[in-house]
């Protein structure tokens, strides 16, 4: 994602709490949320919304930092890094905003499970995750699982799209939106 997309995701979705583009791990998440509770209390945003926004924060972020497939320039190593950005628009939605680049494999495994999440209704994502939990079927499964319908249950809706770099390689962008006045009244 180039800098006037970045534009266009503030023009499009409003103000900007946090945007980090680069290497991920597991500290650097710790960090940044720590930097939306801070964002979050500042601005007065309810508990509930505070905690969707965290968990699917946490959710992207790990996927990123753990399915990620871009490759460091001549080495054969993995670079977990990936694009997020949570913002909020004047109409009081939150969103979530992340990009990174997954195998044609992992974009196999996770179409499915995108496709499902995006299509239930949501007592329908919160039976199948209750499932999933118990079944411990898709828990630590690569390339999306149980953490999709996590991101699911806590969001309005959910959009995304893989670009294809190459024959093995793509983009993969997921935006998720929450609604304040919907959030309020579950």
């Amino acid at each position: 994602m180039n800098i006037n997309n970045v534009l266009k995701v503030v023009k499009d979705d409003g103000i900007i709490f946090l945007s980090y583009g680069g290497f991920l791990s597991q500290t650097l998440i710790s960090g940044m949320t720590e930097a939306l509770e801070k964002e979050s209390s500042k601005s007065a945003i309810n508990m509930g919304v505070s905690n969707n926004i965290f968990t699917i924060f946490i959710e992207l972020s790990q996927n990123m930092m753990n399915y990620s497939k871009n490759t460091i320039e001549n080495n054969r190593n993995i670079d977990p890094s990936g694009l997020i950005i949570v913002s909020k628009d004047d109409e009081n939605s939150y969103y979530i905003h992340s990009q990174n680049i997954v195998s044609i494999e992992d974009k196999e495994k996770m179409t499915p499970k995108l496709i499902d999440v995006t299509t239930l209704s949501k007592d329908e994502i919160k039976k199948k995750y209750k499932e999933l939990r118990r079944s411990g079927k898709d828990t630590h499964w690569k390339g999306g699982g149980l953490g999709f319908y996590e991101i699911a249950k806590r969001c309005d809706s959910i959009e995304y799209n893989f670009r294809e770099i190459n024959k093995d390689k793509f983009y993969f962008h997921i935006k998720t939106k929450i609604n304040l006045t919907k959030s309020k009244e579950k």
